[in-house]
């Protein structure tokens, strides 16, 4: 069993009966969700609302009943990944295209679970990568000018294929952003919420509860 199995067992042991569970997108996630369906399997009664049509359709695929977050305003559990966790749990997702989604479940749940091994602890919110911005197509020059005008640098995401943009699932274009080293998350956080045309961004600030770290098959708890 790797790291990222390890972590998304310990992290369905916290799925109580009759939860309503956020499943995240990603290789760890992926490994939560089958967790997930293994219990129901024992008898666990429980729902759940996917970050992602790739997760509604994992979860599917291994026999959870997927709801839509339009059916719900709060939910118990959201478990999912993050690409960087800084020292006071403040967190960077969205390498992915589901940003609105994601913190839209982190915010709706009464506990949010971060599944990681120990590569994505970082000192700092940008070590490692970029911010993932998203914008409204119409503003992302005056979005971008804005970002820029407090210090970040960087360009529209391409897809995938290199031939065209990145669209997220809600039809927004991505700026992955760079800002100087050691630069206050919590103050970039409140700047970016502040700027006309930005739609969402990946920096998840202080809505982590409970930090699941694997490392070597052995399993640290931060809260």
């Amino acid at each position: 069993m790797n790291d990222k199995q390890a972590v998304a067992l310990e992290a369905a042991s916290y799925v109580k009966d009759e939860m309503i569970v956020g499943l995240g997108t990603g290789s760890t996630a992926n490994y939560f969700i089958e967790a997930l369906a293994q219990r129901q399997q024992q008898g666990l009664r429980v729902t759940t609302v996917a970050s992602s049509t790739i997760s509604m359709i994992k979860a599917q695929s291994v026999g959870l009943t997927v709801l839509g977050l339009q059916q719900l305003s709060q939910i118990d559990l959201y478990v999912d990944g993050a690409d960087e966790i800084t020292p006071d749990n403040t967190l960077l997702k969205g390498r992915g295209y589901d940003l609105v989604m994601e913190k839209l479940l982190a915010k709706a749940a009464k506990q949010f679970i971060v599944v990681a091994d120990k590569s994505k602890l970082v000192p700092h919110i940008g070590q490692n990568y970029p911010i993932p911005i998203e914008v409204m197509p119409f503003a992302w020059q005056a979005a971008k000018r804005s970002i820029e005008a407090i210090g970040g640098t960087g360009e529209l995401r391409p897809n995938v294929a290199k031939d065209g943009l990145c669209m997220t699932s809600h039809g927004s274009l991505v700026l992955d952003m760079r800002f100087e080293a050691g630069l206050d998350a919590h103050s970039l956080n409140a700047a970016l919420n502040n700027i006309p045309g930005v739609v969402e961004h990946g920096i998840f600030a202080k809505l982590a509860t409970t930090i699941l770290i694997a490392d070597q098959g052995q399993i640290a708890t931060r809260v």
